[in-house]
């Protein structure tokens, strides 16, 4: 299976998989690009894969559906351009001969779900949408604290070779945060200057992994007693793991 990242507006990402002949997208917000890379690699659009609701994500969706008839698939808990097939906790579907199965991730939006697969070529594949970055997280529109820190503790315990694609190109300023929380982690110090070099060849710095993300990101780290010191230092806050959470997106926010 082929993955390809095909940029769209400032910093988006549009992934697009095809086996040579069929394909896949997964959060259109501009249909340009994958008409290009469709007819470049002369692929039929198999399915079109929607995280969440959000015009960056969705805008391309009627054009490729009325351009090609792909089946459209998103969460049943937002506006989706329809027709679409609306997804639920627990729900699988195959598309491009993989079987995903769909998580909610609530909290970037109110029904934000991600896709996980188990094995394509050799690993497992998550596409998270804007609920999990390389070293962040997505902002907290429509959810709460609570949810998303759950959301994140749910992906966080998939396996640690997944790889994680999500959506935006953020991860370098991701990491500089990141460095302010845990100037100490060294993980982070090797990683960033990895995705630093990617960058300087214009190279994405996805897909990263979910055991990447465990030694590297504050969120998925915030019950760790440098990130919970640090979060503290920048502004009291009670010790629980949520208020924690809070205030460290918080500071992400201000930063």
């Amino acid at each position: 299976m082929n993955i390809i990242a095909l940029p769209a507006f400032a910093d988006n990402y549009i992934w697009l998989l095809h086996d040579g002949r069929r394909a896949l997208v997964v959060d259109p917000g501009d249909a340009q690009p994958v008409l290009a890379a469709l007819q470049q690699h002369g692929l039929e659009l198999e399915a079109i894969l929607v995280t969440h609701h959000h015009p960056d994500h969705i805008g391309g969706v009627s054009e490729l559906h009325q351009g090609t008839g792909a089946t459209v698939w998103g969460p049943a808990r937002e506006a989706i351009p329809e027709p679409f097939t609306p997804l639920r906790d627990g729900d699988t579907l195959v598309a491009l001969g993989v079987r995903w199965s769909v998580l909610d991730v609530p909290g970037h939006t109110a029904g934000h779900i991600a896709l996980f697969a188990d094995d394509v070529n050799g690993a497992p594949l998550l596409f998270c949408g804007d609920t999990l970055f390389s070293g962040g997280c997505g902002r907290i529109f429509e959810g709460t604290p609570g949810q998303m820190l759950a959301s994140l503790d749910r992906l966080a315990a998939l396996p640690g070779n997944t790889r994680v694609y999500c959506t935006h190109e953020y991860t370098l300023s991701n990491l500089r945060f990141a460095r302010t929380v845990e100037p100490a982690n060294g993980a982070l110090q090797r990683y960033e200057q990895d995705c630093i070099a990617l960058r300087e060849r214009q190279q994405p710095t996805l897909p990263s992994t979910i055991a990447v993300e465990r030694q590297i990101n504050p969120f998925l780290r915030s019950r760790e007693a440098d990130v919970k010191r640090a979060v503290q230092a920048w502004r009291s806050t009670p010790d629980d793991d949520v208020s924690v959470f809070a205030s460290l997106r918080q500071w992400k926010n201000e930063f």
